[in-house]
């Protein structure tokens, strides 16, 4: 670890390396800055090859020290490729990023793991989040592993199936009456009055740096090259730019030769504050969800306007899609990879489909999709595509009915 301190990425203002989430200057994101070369000196290909099969095989360019052996790690996850999908969508090759196989079946595991060992190495007596879903699972399940108490905040009326994945760790949650936005709202005011590490809050600083993990794996996994387009779904923001980021310190390290990949973008058309100011060329302003990718709904992301400045240097694009077109994209997934993902996955492979149809992707290139979680937790997102057939158990009648002689 080779954190100096902590900068805002907005107005670069400087801070000390504490649990500080935020620029009190100008609310950008803060981010640690590291000491490149002290880090160039001991990384290397080799190096991270040797390191263990989770996400802190990168510990060296993480902000936070690797926990102690026998604590589950995030990451290393699978990276599948998909060519009956990449017919399907006139695509040259797609590579599935199956976050999924995480221990709680996110992609919010690896944000989590790094958050949560700066809790420990901060001594802060409680692991906390605001979250509509994925993230809580994830901040119960790591700090149940870790020993430490888990409090957690929700809007109202949550998927049962992600409140069974929470409460089954421990954890104690508050269903806030409002959105997500409210939420936040309400633990940011908390902050200040208790000692606890609030992952996307005075943590965020450090949180955020676990998606990086995602590009450098992408980067390994297909030979120590980037992609040519990697397509995200859009919450806040920070997965996708720090997604960017990745790429960027891989290249700066010389661990890539091949250049960064474009970047495009997903959001539900029922919360797309991101989307649409790209579409507008416009700052984000905040927007009220009403979307059924309820993983994705922030209305206010903090990282929104930097998102799209990532999207544009990487010559990529932010795309809301229509909410009717969510289940469908799943759906398709589904048929066409054999994978399950939530509806913001359905966000991302809209995303990948309309860059499609701009002609801004085609046969010639390698993409890379997020696969950010499993659509086990919104089963009612999916368009399934047959019924259940009730038959007897007559063999013969069975065949009749398919038409095969006996």
């Amino acid at each position: 670890m080779a954190v100096e301190s902590l900068r805002c990425r907005v107005c670069e203002a400087s801070y000390p390396a504490e649990a500080i989430g935020i620029c009190v200057r100008c609310f950008g994101p803060l981010e640690p800055v590291y000491d490149w070369d002290a880090i160039a000196a001991r990384v290397s290909r080799e190096s991270i090859a040797a390191g263990p099969r989770s996400l802190w095989r990168y510990a060296d360019l993480l902000p936070a020290e690797a926990p102690a052996d026998g604590v589950s790690s995030p990451g290393w996850t699978p990276l599948l490729p998909a060519p009956r999908l990449a017919d399907a969508l006139g695509v040259g090759e797609v590579h599935l990023k199956l976050d999924l196989a995480n221990p709680t079946h996110s992609f919010k595991d690896r944000v989590v793991a790094v958050a949560a060992q700066k809790t420990l190495e901060f001594g802060l007596s409680t692991l906390s989040a605001t979250s509509t879903g994925n993230l809580a699972n994830a901040v119960a399940a790591r700090a149940a592993a870790l020993g430490l108490p888990a409090v957690i905040f929700c809007p109202a009326g949550l998927e049962p199936e992600k409140l069974a994945a929470t409460t089954i760790y421990g954890a104690r949650i508050y269903g806030v009456r409002g959105s997500y936005d409210d939420c936040s709202r309400l633990v940011s005011e908390l902050a200040s009055e208790v000692d606890w590490g609030i992952v996307n809050v005075n943590l965020r600083s450090y949180y955020a740096e676990g998606s990086k993990t995602l590009a450098f794996e992408i980067a390994e996994q297909l030979g120590w090259e980037a992609p040519d387009a990697v397509v995200a779904p859009i919450g806040s923001g920070a997965m996708f730019t720090k997604v960017w980021q990745g790429f960027q310190q891989f290249e700066r390290l010389g661990l890539i030769e091949s250049g960064r990949p474009k970047l495009f973008g997903g959001q539900a058309a029922g919360c797309a504050p991101v989307a649409n100011a790209f579409a507008d060329e416009r700052a984000v302003t905040p927007v009220r969800p009403q979307t059924v990718a309820s993983s994705i709904a922030i209305g206010n992301p903090a990282d929104g306007d930097l998102t799209i400045a990532t999207a544009r240097e990487s010559g990529g694009a932010v795309y809301a899609v229509p909410e009717d077109e969510i289940g469908v994209n799943i759906s398709l997934l589904a048929e066409q990879a054999g994978i399950f993902g939530e509806g913001a996955t359905g966000a991302a492979l809209g995303a990948l489909r309309e860059a499609v149809r701009r002609g801004q992707l085609g046969e010639r290139d390698r993409v890379v999709l997020l696969v950010t979680g499993t659509g086990l937790k919104t089963p009612q997102l999916a368009e399934a595509s047959g019924d259940v057939i009730e038959i007897d158990a007559d063999a013969d009648a069975l065949l009749d009915d398919l038409g095969v002689a006996a």
